[in-house]
């Protein structure tokens, strides 16, 4: 009989605790593939090595223009994706902070 006098208690230490750390790894993780798998970070770590490693004698500062004008395209491009996907990830976590709120919020209107 006690225990359900303690439900809402624990509904809202999974809603607002244990939910969003779980959420908030999740996103963490997809980020991390997004990370690996579009290459933003090692773009970022090598924007000013020559393109393909080619250093040969007069190729060495054109093979560095070409590498940094390639990498800006692909580095605005890996941004161009990765910034909305950070804005969803924030609106979902913030719309899932507030959904109960919400509801009630709505009944007694």
């Amino acid at each position: 009989m006690n225990s359900y006098l303690f439900l809402p208690f624990v509904f809202l230490k999974f809603w607002y605790f244990e939910a969003p750390i779980e959420i908030i790894g999740f996103f963490k993780s997809l980020n991390n593939a997004f990370l690996e798998l579009f290459s933003l970070p090692l773009f970022l770590k090598t924007f000013f090595k020559p393109l393909k490693n080619e250093y040969r004698q007069g190729l060495v500062g054109f093979s560095r223009v070409i590498g940094m004008i390639v990498k800006t395209f692909f580095i605005i491009t890996d941004l161009i994706i990765f910034i909305p996907l950070l804005v969803f990830e924030i609106v979902t976590v913030v719309l899932f902070l507030a959904f109960p709120i919400l509801t009630v919020w709505l009944l007694f209107l």
